[in-house]
């Protein structure tokens, strides 16, 4: 009888549970998920507009897209429109659309005449869509599917297709520069710098090198990024540095929310803040100034936690690098980012391509993932209904009744954001408090060039071979 290897037996035989029973709970939601789409179809069917978190206005449609396409056949970009996009992305709308129709045309005149530019948009995520299939693929072939679908099909993407994002262009990249798909580490360099060039918050994901003291891969991308923001900077011949960090500047100085409208699909709550402070829209005058002072604490006091855990969580990372994979520090480093400024609820596809490289294992990890399918689930719970309104919408093609409303997720969904991030980064700190407790750095001897952070920790050491045994007289 075997004794000392039934506990782990017990442990593998749980383990295994565990994995079959996330299994079951991914494959619900993901048709959870599926059968919300399904919802949303029905409604653009029959009643000709996407539902309720898609924008409000049916007739804007794709107009991400081709309001950056106008400035990337014209110029002014930086000093008129004062944009905050690097010169790549206009030099892609460049390649990817009719420049004819941005000679004399203008607004939504544009998009009737590129066709090229619409079906750039459609072919660009059915692309995303292959290639998130086969990295998720290559790293669980059993959660692939449920993943991958949830991904593609959900809201945040999906309303990424809807408003003709660029956030399409910079999954890729992103997905190739940290996903499994390629060997090459050079390659992955450049796709991390194309994404970076075309988002500038994925700057972080670049910085997330330096917690794991990976000082080659850091220089790499920052040569890289270098090098593609001076290639497409000659080819537009407008961006300089300073107009980019200026327009930024100007953009980050503060959110100002003129009307419930701008709270319709956020990332944070920085536009709720703004809105019970009465900036733009004298809110307190239905709802009172108790309530929007008290707001106010809260939002600040729930920011700041989720702020300071994921700090921790990249201070662990840097005290533990071989401990935390890399995905995990750039989702860190990201997730700081976006919760910090509001940029779209668009972005939250690269936090969740990020969580859902992870595995389905103890208890943190596995509330993350969910939470993720929540966020990927394209609807939403009205509370209150608004006056129908009457708009054009342009897939009807005809003017429709547009019924919205005050929505849950318009509160809810900025609190899922930080959750999802933060029960990582418990876990990680947890992961890095229990090495550092069994003094795990020095049974490491490929870290023994790097210095100790704490006085009592020792230095690696190279593993002894057991004794032979002596041979019996």
């Amino acid at each position: 009888m075997n004794v000392a290897g039934e506990p782990l037996k017990q442990d593998e035989n749980r383990s295994s549970r565990a994995s079959r029973v996330g299994l079951w709970v991914e494959w619900s939601f993901a048709i959870i998920v599926l059968i919300a789409l399904m919802r949303v179809m029905w409604i653009l069917y029959y009643d000709g507009y996407f539902p309720q978190p898609f924008f409000y206005v049916p007739g804007d449609i794709w107009m991400d897209w081709f309001n950056t396409a106008y400035w990337a056949h014209n110029r002014g970009a930086y000093d008129s429109w004062m944009t905050i996009y690097p010169p790549l992305s206009f030099v892609l709308l460049r390649l990817f659309g009719k420049a004819s129709c941005y000679a004399a045309a203008s607004g939504l005149e544009m998009r009737d005449c590129d066709w090229v530019g619409i079906a750039s948009i459609h072919a660009l995520y059915i692309f995303d869509i292959v290639l998130i299939g086969r990295m998720f693929w290559k790293i669980d072939p059993k959660t692939s599917l449920p993943r991958s679908f949830a991904l593609s099909a959900g809201m945040p993407m999906f309303y990424g297709l809807e408003r003709g994002n660029l956030i399409l262009f910079c999954l890729a990249f992103v997905a190739l520069g940290m996903g499994p798909l390629l060997r090459s580490a050079r390659l992955r360099w450049f796709f991390l710098a194309l994404a970076v060039n075309l988002k500038v918050y994925t700057v972080t994901i670049v910085a997330s090198l330096l917690l794991r003291r990976k000082w080659l891969a850091f220089e790499g991308c920052a040569l890289a990024i270098a090098c593609v923001y001076l290639v497409t900077y000659a080819i537009l011949g407008e961006g300089t540095l300073f107009e980019i960090v200026r327009n930024i500047t100007e953009f980050s100085g503060g959110f100002q929310s003129a009307s419930v409208l701008d709270i319709w699909y956020p990332s944070t709550y920085i536009p709720l803040e703004s809105l019970f402070g009465g900036g733009g829209f004298p809110i307190t005058a239905v709802i009172g100034s108790r309530i929007a002072e008290n707001g106010i604490i809260a939002i600040k006091i729930v920011r700041t936690s989720a702020q300071a855990i994921l700090l921790l969580a990249a201070f662990a990372t840097w005290l533990r690098p071989e401990k935390v994979p890399p995905f995990r520090a750039a989702m860190f480093a990201l997730s700081l980012a976006l919760i910090t400024s509001e940029a779209g609820g668009y972005t939250q596809t690269l936090i969740i391509l990020l969580i859902f490289m992870e595995r389905w294992e103890g208890i943190c990890r596995p509330f993350a993932m969910v939470i993720c399918y929540i966020a990927c689930i394209p609807g939403e719970i009205i509370l209150d209904s608004i006056p129908t309104i009457i708009s054009y919408s342009y897939l009807a093609g005809r003017p429709v009744f547009v019924d919205f409303g005050i929505g849950l997720g318009m509160f809810v969904r900025p609190l899922l954001n930080m959750l999802a991030p933060v029960s990582i980064a418990l876990f990680t700190i947890r992961t890095v408090w229990i090495d550092i407790r069994d003094d795990g750095w020095s049974l490491r001897w490929r870290h023994r060039a790097d210095a100790a952070f704490l006085p009592w920790i020792r230095r690696p050491r190279p593993l002894q071979p057991a004794p032979l045994a002596k041979p019996e007289q």
